[in-house]
This record gives structure tokens, C-alpha cells and sequence, in this order.
């Protein structure tokens, strides 16, 4: 670990550098310069890191330190932990600078985490509560040394919470989302606007940049999932319409063909590359475009959890990377011949 922990620290210095950009660099298309400059640099286009979302180890029911242990051992760069599991291991007398100590020892980064706070909904009280809870779900991500943390549409996420008056605009969720975003800057971490493909708000990448945009906050970023892309009816090449360096985390898991659109689930996603989607074509895309994010693997998958978490995740970490790998090799490819 020892002999990458360099490497790792640099590429995610990358990522944090990238989302601290304006919020008016959200939407972008390859300007002459940026081509001029990867004409001249086709070998500039970096691997990105790999981090490891704990929900692919969900059916495990590892304790922290032992997921911590599983993905290091595996050679991700970074861990995505659930603030439930968190909350479970500090209620249960863990030590929360023991953890940070381990995190450091195993050179792993914490890329973001999945929290759960409710600051979108139209009730005020809720809302305040909500906000409450990010707080708290914010300085223990702090603590740890993240810098990140999912803001998904928890609340609204299904269309029997909405109630009569329907889903809040985009506009209103622009406000709510400058409002998290303005409590992260008390907290240090960015709350990153989550994409759900089966949610009624917040499922096409069209919403997640527009409510971005209005939040008209300098650190507003988004989060998009390759499978959440898919289930929200959404093209992957609408990506290359959101600027690159706006999206510092990005969920990478593959689907199969079967279940359809319709019916497929959290649960059908599998490892990178033993599905359908276009992986390659589309990271290259988004790096040709500038992406200096980190990729976290995130599958729900339980025939894995039937599996030692050994297996699962050495064999998640090596598919993500050997797809990463055919992607950077495309994106210098496609460099080279524009030159």
C-alpha cells in the first residue's frame, strides 16, 4: 500500500481541485483551446482513481474496520462508507480517530459517503430536520477526511411521498440544494446532487445539471451512476453536456439486457464490463472531456454477497480497472488521431 498511497493522494487532489471550479463551467463543449491542448498532450490523460461504495459489500454485515480492511486488501484507492454503518460503529463504542488511523494505514481516501438526510422535501419541519441530519452526517465524513458526500432525492424518491401538490420545481430544489450546499461550507464536505433512475425527481441528467445550475452555488457538483443513467430513461452521450470537472464521484457498475428498462433493479446491476453498457466509449468520452473525478464501484448485487467479500471485491476492483484501463487507452487513442 505503501508504494501507491503517493499516487493515490495526487490523482484525488485532482478530483478535489476540479470540484472547486465555478458553477457557471457546468455546461461546456470542447472548446479549441482544450483541443489544442490534448492534441499537444495526448499522453496527459490520466487513470482515474478507484474507490469502492460499501453497498457492494452490503450483505456481508462487516463491521467498518473490516470493510476497510477488504477494500484495501483489494487495491482500491478509496472507500465510499455508509454514514448508517458509521453511525452503528461509533454507537457501538467505536473510536472514530481508530478509524481514521486505519484509513490512513491502509492509504485509502474517503471519496464521499451515502447518507440519507431529507433536505429536499416541502415540509418545512422535515426540511429543518433534515438539514440537522446532514449536519451531523457531514462532521463525521469531516472527521474521517472526506471532502464529499451524496445529497440523493431521499423523500421524494417515491411518487406516494409527493403528495397533492407533486413534486417541488426544479427551481425550489435549486434553493434547497444551495441551502445543503452552504452547510457544507461550514462543514468542509460538498454535498454532491445525486442522480436516482427511479426517482419521480432528480432521474434525468437534464434535472440534476439544471437544479445545479440554480443553485448558483461555486461549489455545486453533480454524482451520476452508469446504472441510474440507464434506468432514468436518460443517453449516456447527454454526459458530454455536462462539464466534466462538475462531476468529482461517479458510480461505475454495468447491467444486463434482461430485466427490461421497466422492471430492472439495484439489485440487477453487475461488475464492469459483464453487461451491456457502453463503459468504455463513455468514460473515454468523459475523459477526453476532462474528467479528473473518481470512480466508485457501487453494485447491490446479493449473488455476490453469497461470496467470500475477498472474492467480491478483488474481483470488482480488477474488472472497474480493466475497463478504466480500455477507456484511457480509447481516450489517448481518439487524442492521438485528432493531433
Amino acid at each position: 500500500m505503501s508504494n501507491t498511497f503517493p499516487r493515490r493522494q495526487a490523482l484525488l487532489a485532482a478530483s478535489t481541485v476540479a470540484a472547486a471550479l465555478p458553477a457557471s463551467q457546468l455546461f461546456a463543449s470542447e472548446s479549441p483551446t482544450r483541443l489544442t491542448a490534448a492534441k499537444s498532450s495526448v499522453d496527459a490523460i490520466p487513470t482515474p482513481p478507484l474507490a469502492m461504495n460499501t453497498s457492494t459489500l452490503r450483505g456481508h454485515n462487516l463491521t467498518v474496520p473490516q470493510q476497510i480492511e477488504v477494500v484495501a486488501k483489494a487495491g482500491f484507492d478509496g472507500i465510499e462508507p455508509w454514514i448508517r454503518d458509521l453511525r452503528s460503529y461509533v454507537d457501538g463504542g467505536g473510536s472514530v480517530s481508530d478509524l481514521k488511523k486505519q484509513l490512513d494505514d491502509s492509504g485509502l481516501n474517503v471519496v464521499g459517503a451515502i447518507g440519507f438526510a431529507r433536505w429536499i422535501v416541502d415540509d418545512p419541519a422535515a426540511r429543518q430536520a433534515g438539514l440537522e441530519e446532514a449536519k451531523r452526517d457531514m462532521e463525521l465524513v469531516a472527521s474521517l477526511g472526506g471532502t464529499q458526500m451524496a445529497a440523493p432525492p431521499i423523500g421524494v424518491h417515491r411518487k406516494e411521498e409527493l403528495g397533492d401538490g407533486g413534486a417541488p420545481s426544479l427551481e425550489t430544489i435549486g434553493e434547497r440544494y444551495r441551502a445543503i450546499l452552504e452547510l457544507g461550507d461550514t462543514m468542509g464536505v460538498t454535498p454532491l446532487l445525486e442522480l436516482w433512475g427511479f426517482s419521480p425527481v432528480l432521474h434525468r441528467l437534464a434535472e440534476l445539471a439544471y437544479v445545479s445550475t440554480a443553485a448558483a452555488h461555486p461549489s455545486a457538483a453533480v454524482l451520476p451512476d452508469f446504472y441510474h443513467i440507464y434506468k432514468g430513461g436518460n443517453d449516456m452521450s447527454s454526459l458530454g453536456m455536462i462539464e466534466a470537472s462538475r462531476m468529482p464521484l461517479f458510480h461505475i457498475n454495468d447491467y444486463p439486457s434482461q430485466p427490461g428498462i421497466d422492471v430492472i433493479a439495484d439489485k440487477d446491476r453487475v461488475y464492469p464490463g459483464d453487461g451491456v453498457c457502453d463503459l468504455v466509449g463513455t468514460i473515454s468520452m468523459l475523459l477526453r472531456n476532462g474528467f479528473v473525478g473518481t470512480f466508485s464501484l457501487e453494485l447491490f448485487n446479493p449473488t455476490y454477497w453469497k461470496l467470500p467479500a475477498e472474492k467480491v471485491a478483488a474481483e470488482g476492483c480488477q474488472k472497474s480497472r480493466d475497463v478504466i484501463a480500455k477507456a484511457v487507452e480509447a481516450a489517448q487513442q481518439a487524442s492521438a488521431a485528432q493531433a
